[in-house]
């Protein structure tokens, strides 16, 4: 069975450097690229063509749920997962309204 193609969008290089770390030493995962914003978030999925996405919502420029929603677009294929620490309803109800399959909040 082929791994889990993974792009991984969040603003902060260290959590997506953890996150990475986590997924690498996972043999059903491969992580294919990272983003840092929606702008590039939906450039990298057009070109590594993930099965995955996990993004933040919340980022400079192009949030997570307008990226979601422009990603879907045009890869209506690849499944996005939000990654956030806000725990308001109306985030959860946007990132799903723009295409997201899931929602998980970031805890410490």
């Amino acid at each position: 069975m082929e791994p889990i193609r993974v792009l991984l969008v969040d603003d902060h290089a260290l959590f997506r450097s953890g996150v990475a770390g986590l997924l690498r030493g996972r043999r059903d995962f491969e992580v294919v690229g990272e983003a840092h914003n929606g702008d590039e978030a939906l450039e990298k999925a057009k070109e590594l063509m993930p099965d995955l996405i996990l993004m933040d919502i919340y980022m400079p420029g192009m949030s997570g749920v307008e990226a979601t929603h422009r990603i879907k677009r045009v890869l209506p294929y690849v499944k996005i997962v939000m990654l956030t620490v806000s725990q308001e309803d109306k985030d959860l109800f946007d990132a799903i309204k723009a295409g997201a399959h899931g929602y998980l909040e970031k805890k410490i």
